[in-house]
């Protein structure tokens, strides 16, 4: 009878290493994660046990007052509401004037713009991430903020019966140009930037046969970039809006020098005056001697913290979970 003929396996050594290496590739990128989820865990464990015992020695309600006085580790009275109020309007302010004018340049650049204009404006804006935040700070109150203060006194002549454009008995003057309003539009130029360089690079990606497709059916330029370019790019435009208002909500120094301290509460206007989340404990950080009035600073560094999450979740569900491109 005819024999089979033998046939040698090949051996599995090659096919064990790759297992093997595909099982080292998956730990490693396992751990990295872990590590990062590890390192914010860790971060806000920090700051929770050093904000606790200087919350229960508060003597006033730690979300609703508006005192900030930590002089005396006795008698500490301290309260967010102020620094929230400040942080949120002048945050939110700066992103509301800041999108539409990244979304804008980033559709001039991709779609509008011929190359050889294109690409030194795509420069120059991004260069605009390189400047450091003093300068930006000296900017806004040597430059922009006496310019500024006729726009203001304009706002608040018509539009004064409306809460955001009133004006606080008793807080700082229109005229000094320090207000909430001067620091959102520096903080809108300061985050134009990244609100940009995400939109310009999500719409570059937006796929060629769709916008041909458009054409193909006689859309015009604007109506390709309502149907096509923007619907692709949303989820790009929410995650570089998010990058933006997450800088805006921790910038410290530029706020620091532009917006004036108030004497008196301040009732949701863009002009009054005060401090941040960041700006607050920047202006006492030499004074971090004694760990309740230390702990009173973490406190309000911690809402801050968690601010950011919440900014991000946001971002999160208002993309879908995903970000195109």
């Amino acid at each position: 009878m005819p024999t089979e003929p033998k046939i040698d396996k090949a051996p599995d050594g090659g096919r064990t290493g790759r297992l093997n290496a595909e099982t080292i590739f998956r730990w490693t990128a396992t751990a990295a994660g872990a590590t990062i989820v590890a390192a914010i865990a860790l971060i806000a464990l920090f700051l929770l046990i050093r904000a606790v015992p200087s919350i229960r020695a508060d003597e006033v309600n730690f979300f609703t007052s508006t005192e900030f006085s930590t002089g005396d580790a006795n008698n500490l009275r301290f309260g967010i509401r102020d620094l929230f109020m400040v942080t949120v309007l002048s945050s939110v302010f700066a992103l509301i004037v800041a999108v539409p004018i990244g979304v804008g340049i980033a559709l001039f650049l991709t779609h509008y713009a011929p190359s050889r204009l294109g690409r030194p404006l795509t420069m120059l804006v991004d260069l605009l991430a390189a400047v450091p935040s003093i300068v930006f700070g000296l900017w806004g109150f040597l430059v922009l903020a006496p310019k500024i203060v006729p726009v203001q006194e304009f706002l608040n002549e018509n539009l004064g019966w409306f809460f955001l454009f009133s004006h606080t008995e008793g807080g700082i003057s229109i005229s000094g140009g320090g207000t909430i309003f001067t620091a959102g539009v520096v903080l809108a130029v300061m985050i134009l930037p990244i609100i940009t360089s995400v939109s310009r690079e999500v719409f570059s990606l937006t796929p060629r046969a769709h916008i041909e497709a458009a054409q193909a059916l006689g859309a015009t330029k604007w109506e390709v970039v309502r149907m096509t370019v923007l619907p692709y790019g949303r989820s790009g435009v929410i995650a570089g809006s998010m990058l933006g208002l997450g800088r805006a909500l921790g910038e410290t120094i530029a706020v620091l020098v532009v917006l004036r301290t108030a004497s008196v509460p301040g009732e949701w206007s863009l002009f009054d005056g005060g401090y941040t989340f960041a700006s607050k404990i920047a202006s006492a950080a030499s004074e971090f001697s004694s760990p309740l009035p230390t702990g009173a600073y973490i406190a309000a560094g911690f809402v801050l913290f968690a601010l950011t999450f919440v900014v991000n979740a946001l971002a999160r569900l208002a993309s879908g979970g995903k970000v195109n491109g």
